[in-house]
Parts: C-alpha cells; structure tokens; sequence
C-alpha cells in the first residue's frame, strides 16, 4: 500500500523545487541587469541551475543508495531553504550567481524522489506513485512565474523590501522550511539497511537506478531501439528552444512591451493554463485516434509557428500577438513532450525502458544547460528576435525529422 503521508511530502517537495525554479523566471534575468549584467550573463543564471542539476541527480541518486532517501531528502529540502535565503538576500551579480548555484545542487533530489516511490510502492501502484511527482513538477512550473510575478509586482508597489525579487525568493524559503517539518514529521526511512550498498561497494557491483549523465553505456542502449535516436535529437531540440525562450522572456517582454514583472508572470500563467488543458484534457482523447509520431509533427510544427510569432512580434508592441504566440508555444509542447516519451517507450525492450527514459531526460537536461546561453548569444549579439527565429527554424527541422520516425509499435 502506499503511504499517503509519505507520498505528500514527496509531492510537496518536488512541488517546491519546481516552483523555485519557475517563481525566478519573472524576475531574476531583470534583476541581473540592475546588478550590471549584460544580456547573456543574465541568461546564464538559468544555465548555471541546469548544470548543477545534471551534474549532481546521480550523485544524489547514488549516494541514497548507501546512506538511505530520508537524510539526503531532508538534507536537500533544507539546502533549498538555505539557498533561497541567499538568493533572496543577494546584493551584488556575484551573489546572484552563488545562490542559483547552491539551489541547482539542493534541488537536485528528483532521483531519490523517485526512488522513494519505488520503496514504497507495489509494482501495480507504481505508476500511480510516480504520477505525484508528475503533478508536482507540473504544478511547481505552473504556479511557479505567476507567484513570483504577483509577490514581487506587490513588493513593488508596496516597498517591503528594497532588493528586487527578495519577497518572492524569501516566501519560498519559507515554505522550503515548512516542508522541512512535514518531512522530519511524516517522512520515514524507505531504505531498510540491509537493502543499501555497501560504502565501498563500486557502483558497477550491485544494480543501481541512477547513471551519470555521461555514462556512454545507455546511450548506446538507447540507440539500439529503433526511432529513439532521431526522438533524442527532437527532444534536445525542444527543451533547448524552450529553455532560451525562457530564459530571454523577461529581457524580451521588458525591452519591446516595457511589461512590469507582474504582466510577464500573466503571460507565463496563461501558458501554463493551456498546458495544464492540453496534458490533463486533450491528450489523451487525441491519443486514441492518432499516433505519437503523428501528435509529435503537429506538435513541433505548432511550435514552429508561434515561435515565428513571438519573432514577429518584436517591434510591434501587440499584447494580442505575445499572447497568441505564446498559446500556439504552450499548445505544440503540450501535444508534443508526452507523445515523444509515449514513443520513445513503446519502441524500446521493456527491460531498458527506465534506461532509454533516463537518457531522453538526460539530453534535455543538457538542452537546459546550452538553451539559456545560446538563447542570450542571440539576444544580445543578433537581435530581440533573434533567439525566437532560431527556435522556430529549429522546430521546422524538428518537423521534418519527425516525419522519419519509424519503428514497431512495440518491442518485442
């Protein structure tokens, strides 16, 4: 049986580091210009997260194998509160830059998340397990930009403190300190000892859910199935034009629209509204009726045409056009993200589908990574719209891969 009160806890925790995450977005790239940063360094905030967490999932992953989920959870819920009170107290790009550091790292518990829902669940329940940390990231991103925007639009108009993104970084801190309790309360140990590697046991001698990220043995797994290859590229292509938009959204909605931060945060919530629609309404009625590779080229070629959208709307000040670009953005990722990992899962052996899974994670971690400096690259040497002309060239690519995506409905 699972344990609710265990399962709320992880759900909460992955709520937080998803909405920590995305209460920035609204903000931070704008408050890296008030401390002198240039375009691109401001994007790089962004990429620096990315980095550390894909840098240190596996190390968390596999040091829970040994030491047990519970210390290194906890310890990661009160190392984001930490580092959220750093952020919120940054005086200098300096301090900017430590802090999104810091929180990478803290955050980087999605592994032993995951784990933690293996422990405790039956085989037969684990899907349903796993769909809390599915929620959770979905909300957290959701809810993220709009929460940041309001608290730092009201700390604004109300002066309650003098940094720029301080209320929003220390509400976060605050609830980060709130699931620390519910933790140390309802959070118990998953990891019998006895089920735990050895400390000096290599990592090679007992079977482990968690790889580094350049551990070269899954890739070649992965490309052994047929089709996944060409979905790692479309999937690095995605998150990588997503993530530069993200990361260039603030400077861009600033410069060509001068929107307060609260008026960015309504844009990214709108977007997040279509895509709660799209994955909890549409998807799965469409799924009936076409395949994935069929909802994967609407998908990109959706995208392809609001990012052209967003582009053309640079110069134009149309709040109409931003918002339309952005629905036809939200819309295409919607259809797209769950119908490249349903494809990707239905053509691989199901005794490697965790690995092949984890390394499309994996090439879009490292899409987050390059995403905000390249996104900032453009922005700052090209042009405002330059970021968005790429990423909409790069869904047309995406769109005629797509159209080559072959392979059995399942392996054997």
């Amino acid at each position: 049986m699972i344990r609710k009160a265990s399962l709320g806890t992880i759900f909460f925790t992955v709520f937080l580091d998803l909405l920590g995450f995305g209460l920035v977005v609204p903000y931070l790239p704008g408050v890296a210009r008030a401390h002198g940063a240039s375009d691109l360094t401001a994007t790089l905030l962004g990429a620096a997260y990315s980095l550390m967490q894909l840098l240190f999932v596996p190390f968390w992953g596999q040091l829970s194998d040994r030491r047990g989920r519970r210390p290194i959870l906890l310890a990661s819920i009160g190392a984001s509160a930490f580092g959220l009170l750093l952020l919120g107290s940054a005086t200098s790009l300096g301090m900017l830059f430590v802090a999104r550091l810091f929180c990478g790292i803290a955050t980087s518990n999605l592994a032993v998340a995951q784990a933690y829902i293996a422990d405790v669940t039956r085989p037969e329940e684990r899907a349903r397990g796993m769909g809390v940390i599915g929620a959770g990231i979905g909300l957290g991103f959701v809810f993220g930009p709009v929460i940041g925007g309001v608290l730092e639009g009201y700390n604004q108009d109300h002066g309650l403190f003098a940094r720029a993104g301080a209320l929003p970084a220390f509400a976060a801190a605050g609830l980060a300190a709130l699931n620390l309790i519910l933790a140390l309360r309802f959070l118990p140990e998953s990891l019998p000892p006895e089920a735990r590697r050895a400390p000096d046991a290599p990592v090679n001698t007992a079977p482990s859910r968690f790889g580094s990220p350049f551990d070269l043995g899954r890739y070649r797994v992965a490309l052994a199935s047929p089709g996944t290859g060409l979905a790692l590229v479309l999937n690095f292509v995605l998150v990588l034009s997503f993530a530069a938009m993200e990361q260039t959204f603030r400077l861009f909605t600033d410069d060509e629209f001068h929107l307060s931060v609260r008026g960015t945060s309504y844009v990214l919530g709108f977007v997040g509204v279509i895509l709660i629609f799209v994955q909890g309404a549409l998807i799965r009625p469409l799924s009936r009726v076409l395949r994935e590779r069929t909802l994967i080229t609407l998908g990109v070629s959706l995208e392809a045409i609001g990012f052209a959208g967003l582009a053309l709307s640079a110069g134009r000040g149309s709040l109409t056009l931003l918002y339309a670009a952005m629905g036809v953005i939200a819309l295409g990722s919607g259809l797209t993200n769950p119908s490249l990992s349903a494809f990707v899962s239905r053509r691989c052996d199901l005794r490697h589908q965790g690995a092949v899974l984890g390394v499309l994670q994996s090439a879009g971690a490292f899409a987050r990574v390059c995403g905000p400096a390249m996104g900032g690259l453009l922005y700052q040497g090209v042009g405002h719209a330059a970021p968005y002309v790429a990423a909409s060239l790069g869904m047309v690519v995406a769109a005629a891969l797509s159209l080559r995506l072959r392979g059995p409905e399942r392996a054997p």
